[in-house]
């Protein structure tokens, strides 16, 4: 797991605004190929967790996630949703709060992005200490990503925070 990679190995990097406006149609399904990507502003929002929360579950059920046919591919869906409230509650905490949510999915792998304000870097607690309160989410999406990492923008304040899972099989 990384936090000083500014996107996994293999990826192209965070999503541009070309992207979303070059986003397949929504009758492409990431199964056929297709990358899906979802946006949600959280700029000023209110309840910004469990808005996050309802609109990856919708992103889900859109991609075939869910409802799940298999007790694998329900954790997996369980595993993206506390990701994005974990991602959505650290920009709440210490960044002056989420911008954006991004998700984009191909088919093998899930990405979840979250902007915010903050100027602070995320990082895991260590030595990590399970019985003591706060502290646990980044070490939960270290435990549950394949990859995540932090991106900044060189003269912007803010950052973005992604995380990337594995479709179910």
């Amino acid at each position: 797991m990384s936090t000083t990679r500014p996107y996994s190995p293999g990826d192209r990097g965070p999503e541009s605004e070309a992207a979303v406006a070059d986003a397949p149609a929504p009758a492409a399904t990431p199964e056929s190929g297709g990358r899906q990507v979802r946006r949600l502003s959280l700029n000023g929002a209110s309840g910004v967790v469990p808005l996050s929360r309802d609109f990856t579950r919708e992103a889900l059920h859109a991609w075939g996630w869910l409802p799940a046919a298999s007790a694998d591919r329900r954790a997996a869906a369980e595993d993206v949703l506390l990701v994005v409230s974990e991602l959505v509650t650290n920009a709440c905490l210490h960044a002056e709060g989420p911008e954006e949510l991004w998700l984009s999915c191909d088919g093998k792998v899930l990405r979840v992005q979250v902007s915010d304000r903050g100027a602070g870097h995320p990082a895991p607690r260590t030595p990590h200490r399970a019985g003591r309160p706060g502290g646990h989410g980044m070490f939960i999406v270290q435990r549950l990503c394949l990859d995540w990492g932090v991106m900044r923008t060189p003269g912007a304040s803010g950052k973005t925070v992604w995380a990337e899972l594995g479709a179910p099989g």
